[in-house]
């Protein structure tokens, strides 16, 4: 795995990073976790960044925000018990299929 690709991994985790801290912020009254949302939200765009000195732009942002959706979801229901019906889930599915389709079909999988 090329360092565009941890780059690209890292950006991930801090968004979805941020995003949690966004739902724990209560709509940006929590000052520790607003800040931490802006943080978190700023190092992962760095990093993505980074990511995209090498990588397509395309294949790129459907892995950050497939995976960032996939994380979140579970992170939600997990977490925050928020309901999870089947045609989510399905959806949920979908998305990690396109996602994978998309990095093979990009030529960029073994990059």
């Amino acid at each position: 795995m090329s360092g565009h690709w941890l780059f690209l991994a890292g950006a991930i985790v801090l968004e979805v990073m941020g995003t949690t801290s966004m739902k724990l912020s209560q709509g940006l009254t929590k000052p520790v976790w607003s800040i931490a949302m802006f943080v978190f939200y700023a190092a992962s765009f760095s990093l993505f960044a980074k990511a995209l000195e090498k990588l397509d732009v395309g294949m790129s942002y459907a892995i950050w925000s497939g995976v960032g959706t996939v994380a979140i979801v579970t992170i939600g229901f997990f977490v925050f018990e928020e309901q999870l019906s089947l045609s989510k889930a399905a959806a949920i599915v979908l998305i990690i299929v396109g996602v994978v389709w998309l990095n093979l079909a990009s030529g960029n999988a073994h990059s």
